[in-house]
Order: C-alpha cells, then structure tokens, then sequence
C-alpha cells in the first residue's frame, strides 16, 4: 500500500510541477505559488501516512526533544568564543601572509 501512496504522491507533484508551466501565462505567480504549496501539503500528508514518512515524523519528534536538552551557551561565552576565533584568523592570516610573501621572495630569486 505503501508503494501505491508514494506513487500518487509522485503523480500529484508531477502534476503541479506541469499545471505551474502550462498555465504560466494565464494566471499570476502568486496564484501558482499558492497552488503549489496546496499540492506539496496535499502530498506531505500522504507521505506521512506510510511507513517511511512515520518514521521521518519520529525523527523530528526526536529532534526537537533534543535541542531542549541542549545547553546553549551564554551571550558572554558566544561572544569570546567569536572573538577568539577573529584572533585566531588574523593571526593565521598574519603568518600565512608572512609565509607567502618569503616563498615569493625565494621563487623570484630562484627565477631570477
């Protein structure tokens, strides 16, 4: 049964995806925009009603159970972190210049 839903869930974007097309001339975009998003709903509950889409409805669950069992940090540790990372970067970016700048040194000399 399954495969029967995910089947007319094919034929039912499909059919949105050519009816956006077909009728691009008669009607505005906003019109269209609108009936897509009918058919991608129309579809996402069919989806949801086989085995696959249940289980993807369990994932999300999870999920969000997850990220309230998250400790985020603070605005104070956010903002160090930040700023060490900018250090780190431009220090990185110091020395890598400095590295360049030395090679291009030791290749035009080679060169001549």
């Amino acid at each position: 049964m399954d495969t029967v839903k995910w089947i007319i869930c094919g034929i039912i974007a499909a059919a949105g995806i050519y009816a956006n097309s077909y009728f691009a001339g008669e009607y505005s975009v906003f019109i269209r925009a609108i009936a897509l998003l009918a058919l991608a709903a129309v579809v996402g509950v069919i989806a949801f009603t086989t085995v696959q889409g249940k289980s993807f409805w369990l994932l999300l669950k999870d999920a969000r159970t997850e990220i309230r069992r998250v400790v985020w940090p603070t605005r104070q540790e956010t903002t160090q972190t930040t700023l060490i990372v900018i250090v780190v970067v431009l220090i990185m970016s110091f020395i890598l210049w400095l590295f360049d700048l030395g090679l291009n040194y030791l290749i035009s000399k080679l060169i001549g």
